[in-house]
């Protein structure tokens, strides 16, 4: 019963578990379809800043380029007239006038301060570098780098123009303006959070940012994509080693870049800043559906399944008249499992009963046989009685009277059989009595004797089955009415029948009193039937002269347990 009620519970068990597996592989879609479009959405969002660094790239790109232009006029306008005594009274009147600029200059054909609006450190290598090198080689107008033409410690842009004439280089003017006068800011509406700016030459080289370190190595091939397609866009990481959006667009021509740097989110960042609508919806919706699956489920399903088990096991009890009551309130398919249930319960109430009924006949029957079995055996004891009085001759009423004394031994074994409790055992130790009684009540003056004989029973408890108490109730026949021919004479005697079970054996012993001996048994057919019962049994039969006279007859045989044991 413990057994059944265990595997019923983990069948129970395996039934959640597999169920739990199925509801997960059917909403694991659901799963799936929320996390590919938190994929979606993330890279919709990268995309979208991406494309709004690199319109801001450009917005800042226009309005330094709008700043450098004005610049440009008004070098232009400064060009003719900037030189004389009044040059650098002049210059610093229009810086004054115009603020956004650092500094006014006017170079000579070699490179050297004529006058400035400010003052201008002092660059032996100014002829040499390459944008006055360019304004010599007849270029209209250069915009570069500028170091060495102001003392502060901000990265400025220089944009210069030719002076002269297309045949004749009198030298540049120059405009001087800082990052913050180009109006590079990082806080517009195009910006993404985090945004920094940078400026760039045309060899690449970063001379001016907000903040240096949100720059690394640029893309190789950045500056002419730019130059071509007025834009460009590439990721990396920056001096600190962080991932990192870059854009980039010309200021004039290639010769000076703007360079934006946004921070580049991964997934599980971006995912932290978006958590509720982006992970957690799906997350939250996925178990929320398995939840609910597995709630309509259990009530639905495994609460019925659980008690339809514990119905299964009070019938594996034995108590087949409880019904599944409560199954009505269950769904179609569990009232029609526990109506199943109930009729197979009925089924086996009735078969038991059925079986009973016949088991009861066949009882009755047996104990019938049994009982006319054995009035058969009466009647033919009778019958030798009858016989055994007619005769005269000492010898062949002795015969006759063994032959009598053997039928009514197995006429008492019938009649244990239907009077006792099982039909198919008997118990030894009152059988014994019996038999001993009824053998010596017959006619013991058939044998000269008519003294009275007094008797002893010892015997233990055993259950045996008819076909081993046949020898050994025709044993003790033969000992006995040995005893009677051989021991007890006018006086009578003591008859002691004993029988004791010592673990796997048992020991059948009759002894008497009288003065016999072991040679009064002689090869007679007596001697030979108990030799004979003795090995039917498996046993060994012994002859023993008693002190100071008498004689005991003993079998010992192997219990029936220990021939189940040993078979």
């Amino acid at each position: 019963m413990t057994v059944f009620t265990g595997r019923a519970a983990r069948a129970v068990t395996s039934i959640r578990v597999r169920l739990a597996m199925a509801l997960c592989v059917a909403l694991l879609p659901v799963l799936i379809l929320g996390g590919l479009q938190s994929i979606f959405a993330f890279r919709a969002e990268a995309d979208a800043r991406r494309q709004s660094l690199e319109l801001a790239a450009g917005h800042s790109a226009t309005i330094a380029r709008a700043r450098i232009e004005a610049a440009g006029v008004l070098l232009q306008t400064l060009g003719p007239g900037s030189v004389g005594l009044e040059c650098a009274q002049r210059l610093a009147d229009v810086r004054a006038r115009l603020p956004g600029y650092a500094n006014l200059i006017r170079f000579d054909a070699r490179g050297r301060v004529s006058c400035a609006a400010a003052t201008t450190p002092y660059d032996p290598q100014r002829g040499a570098r390459p944008w006055f090198q360019a304004l010599r080689a007849s270029e209209d107008m250069v915009v570069a780098s500028a170091p060495g033409v102001v003392y502060a410690d901000e990265p400025a842009v220089l944009a210069a123009v030719r002076a002269g004439t297309p045949e004749r280089f009198d030298g540049a003017m120059a405009a001087v303006l800082t990052l913050r006068e180009l109006k590079l800011q990082t806080t517009n509406r195009f910006m993404p959070e985090g945004a920094e700016v940078a400026l760039a030459d045309s060899n690449g080289r970063v001379f001016a940012a907000t903040r240096p370190s949100a720059f690394g190595a640029p893309k190789l091939d950045w500056r002419q994509i730019a130059a071509r397609d007025k834009s460009v866009m590439w990721s990396g990481a920056d001096l600190e080693g962080h991932s990192r959006n870059y854009s980039a667009a010309p200021l004039v021509d290639d010769h000076v870049f703007v360079i934006l740097s946004a921070p580049s989110p991964g997934l599980l960042s971006w995912a932290s800043i978006n958590p509720i609508s982006r992970l957690l919806l799906p997350l939250l919706a996925f178990f929320l559906a398995l939840g609910a699956v597995l709630y309509a489920a259990e009530r639905g399903v495994i609460r019925w399944i659980v008690y339809l088990q514990r119905v299964a096991a009070i019938y594996a009890r034995g108590r087949f008249t409880v019904r599944p009551l409560q199954a009505e309130r269950a769904p179609p398919e569990i009232r029609e499992l526990a109506a199943t249930l109930d009729a197979m319960a009925g089924g086996i109430v009735a078969r038991d009963a059925s079986l009973m009924d016949s088991l009861a006949e066949k009882d009755a029957l047996m104990r019938e046989i049994h009982h006319r079995v054995k009035n058969n055996l009466q009647i033919i004891t009778s019958l030798l009685n009858m016989q055994q009085r007619a005769l005269s001759d000492p010898a062949a009423k002795a015969a006759m009277n063994d032959t009598r004394q053997r039928i009514t031994a197995l006429a008492q074994i019938y009649r244990a059989l239907y009077q006792g409790p099982d039909l198919k055992r008997v118990d030894l130790r009152p059988f014994l009595e019996e038999l001993t009684a009824q053998l010596l009540a017959s006619d013991m003056g058939g044998f000269g004797g008519g003294g009275l004989v007094r008797t002893e029973v010892h015997a233990d408890p055993l259950v045996i089955d008819p076909d081993r108490l046949a020898p050994i109730a025709l044993f003790a026949v033969e000992a006995i009415t040995n005893a009677q021919k051989h021991a007890f004479g006018p006086s009578g005697g003591t008859l002691v029948v004993g029988f004791h079970v010592r673990g796997e054996e048992a020991e059948l012993s009759i002894s008497d009193d009288g003065p016999g001996a072991v040679e009064s048994l002689g090869g007679g057919v007596g001697r030979t039937l108990m030799t004979a019962f003795a090995r039917q049994l498996r046993g060994q039969v012994a002859f023993e002269t008693r002190e100071p006279r008498g004689l005991t007859v003993r079998l010992t045989f192997p219990t029936p347990q220990a021939l189940s044991a040993a078979g």
